[in-house]
């Protein structure tokens, strides 16, 4: 039972390379089929560590705040999702910082394909996608209501997508680079909206939100087109080899850099109506102001004719 329980524990497919006096070993992991028994392991891992979080922390905190049946949806969800983007931005900036990719963007597709990962790269996908994975049927173990369901489902379906895309095609160093900062995004966007249910005076993190939401979809467009367009269509070994981990074909390319435009394009519709929406909102709430105080303006100077 160990030798199989370790498929679904451990790390597979590790790769050792030895210097030329065997002096020094190189530990690195390619990917395949027994990944997806470590993927449900981590999934199942990542429904316990849901529950602890929901009964023990923000169900503590629901009780105090007293919130409807919305707002407490709504909590809940950017509780668990603010854990998951602070963990996640942590780890993933620390592999950048300890790998210096930031540092050379050339790296991106230089040496392509990059099919030898090292362990903390590796391990940081397989989590990724255990979470999103995981994220599946706790819509039916949370009891979300209906209609939240359809935006759910379509954010985690992206999310599944577009990380496993890096990973299998061996994107992994592009897919970290713009992870990081889209997830220090969501981050503050969520952190913000957990602070405004315990208070609705605190909005400034929605304006720090949207400044850089916007810079972060530039990012990812710039850093897209110039991996996509330019570098991998210019290095010296394209072609398409499933053994060889090789993707780099003209159709791939361009089905790759279609999904990152189409998202950010969808994700910049939505931000902008969802802007458009609070700008009503505001609107709205400031016309009875308006009369309050015209009407307030209108007795005061009838008292004073009247002295």
């Amino acid at each position: 039972s160990a030798k199989y329980a370790i498929i679904f524990i451990a790390v597979q497919y590790n790769v050792t390379y030895t210097t030329g006096d065997n002096s020094e070993q190189f530990h690195f992991y390619d990917y395949g089929p027994k990944d997806i028994a470590t993927i449900i392991f981590y999934m199942l891992v990542g429904i316990n560590l849901h529950a602890v979080i929901q009964e023990y922390i923000l169900d503590k905190i629901n009780r105090h705040l007293h919130l409807s049946k919305t707002k407490h949806s709504k909590f809940n969800e950017s509780g668990q999702l603010a854990f998951f983007y602070l963990f996640s931005f942590i780890w993933g900036a620390s592999i950048l910082n300890a790998e210096e990719f930031m540092m050379n963007p050339t790296s991106l597709w230089e040496d392509y394909p990059h099919s030898r990962m090292l362990f903390q790269v590796k391990f940081f996908y397989i989590c990724q996608i255990a979470y999103w994975l995981h994220a599946l049927p706790e819509l039916y173990f949370q009891k979300i209501r209906k209609e939240d369901i359809p935006r759910q489902l379509c954010y985690i379906c992206l999310y599944i997508a577009h990380i496993s895309g890096a990973y299998i095609l061996n994107l992994q160093h592009l897919g970290l680079i713009l992870m990081v900062p889209h997830y220090l995004v969501e981050l503050i966007f969520h952190a913000s909206r957990l602070f405004y249910f315990s208070d609705e005076n605190k909005q400034k993190g929605f304006t720090i939100w949207a400044l850089l939401f916007v810079m972060v979809r530039l990012w990812t467009l710039t850093l897209s087109v110039l991996t996509f367009g330019f570098g991998l269509a210019r290095v010296e070994n394209p072609g398409f080899s499933v053994a060889d981990g090789n993707f780099n074909v003209l159709p791939v390319r361009i089905g790759c850099l279609g999904a990152v435009c189409l998202t950010q394009a969808w994700m910049m519709w939505k931000f902008i109506n969802f802007q458009l929406k609070k700008w009503r909102e505001h609107v709205k709430n400031q016309i009875p102001k308006k009369k309050i105080t015209n009407t307030k303006n209108k007795r005061t100077k009838k008292e004073s004719n009247r002295g």
